[in-house]
């Protein structure tokens, strides 16, 4: 990701900048830092701003741009970056434009942190006046009258870049008196809409929280495995089962036996009852006819 963020002194762009760096894995990329790393080095473009500098010029914005074509060269920058201080005017954005063109890159976002002027400047008062109660040094930058004279700097200078990058469909507006954390929040959503990807090592985090939640849900499993083998029948259970069926199966076939001699005795006595009343008939009638006789 390649980021400008845009916003008067005061906005939190440096706390969102440092905040992005951590999760993105990119580089914050301050002019004022490179001029001074660029000079120290003693690169061409660092040499031919030192001569300006020490004549106490500013430095122009082709010699910013050349400093910053070095900087974004360097492998700790190839993941992407967020340019700080620059660009301030519309000649430095455009001249940035044609830099990322040559080199085959393009800006992905611009973020304007907007906020309430008169809010800012209430804020450093009270901080102002609060330091000054306890006895703290307050710095010459950091007071009121300093932060009106760069809030119109601000205004004049930077503020086009807002109607700039919109005709270019790059700005994304958030408003910067929410708090820290929701601030973040809402960039973060803007970057990931416009196609944000967060590196590897982010996302090993994420797997570990996924690990440790699988974790937590370990002993749930091994619970549920339990009840189930509770449910299983055990050893002592299966053989009072099979006994209980044998005793069952004697059981019916005693009762078969019993109810077969009860019915071959229940015959028999029929059968002895039945022969003795024939008998008794056949008598009678032998007995009659000798009497007729």
């Amino acid at each position: 990701m390649r980021i400008i963020l845009l916003g008067p002194p005061g906005s939190g762009k440096g706390t969102q900048a440092q905040l992005l760096v951590q999760r993105y894995g990119i580089v914050q990329l301050s002019t004022g830092e490179m001029l001074r790393a660029a000079v120290a080095a003693g690169t061409p473009v660092g040499l031919k701003a030192k001569e300006i500098m020490a004549s106490g010029g500013l430095v122009p914005d082709e010699v910013v741009v050349g400093i910053i074509s070095d900087r974004i060269d360097q492998p700790d920058a190839k993941n992407g970056f967020i340019l700080d201080g620059f660009p301030r005017t519309v000649p430095q954005a455009e001249a940035l434009d044609d830099l990322l063109k040559h080199k085959h890159l393009k800006l992905d976002a611009v973020v304007e942190l907007r906020v309430n002027e008169s809010a800012l400047l209430s804020r450093v008062e009270t901080r102002v006046a609060q330091m000054r109660e306890r006895g703290e040094e307050v710095r010459v930058d950091d007071t009121p009258e300093v932060l009106t004279k760069r809030l119109a700097s601000y205004r004049s200078q930077t503020e086009p870049l807002i109607h700039y990058y919109s005709e270019r469909r790059k700005l994304s507006t958030i408003d910067g008196m929410m708090a820290i954390d929701e601030v973040t929040r809402a960039i973060h959503r803007q970057l990931l809409a416009l196609g944000a990807v967060e590196p590897k090592t982010h996302g090993k985090a994420h797997g570990k929280t996924h690990a440790r939640s699988a974790a937590k849900a370990a002993p749930a499993k091994k619970g549920a495995k339990k009840s189930r083998a509770a449910k299983k029948p055990t050893k002592t259970a299966k053989k009072a089962a099979k006994s209980a069926k044998k005793a069952a199966k004697k059981a019916v076939k005693g009762a078969k036996k019993a109810t077969k001699k009860t019915a071959k005795k229940t015959a028999k006595k029929t059968t002895r009852k039945a022969v003795k009343k024939g008998a008794k008939k056949a008598a009678k009638k032998v007995t009659k006819k000798r009497a007729k006789r």
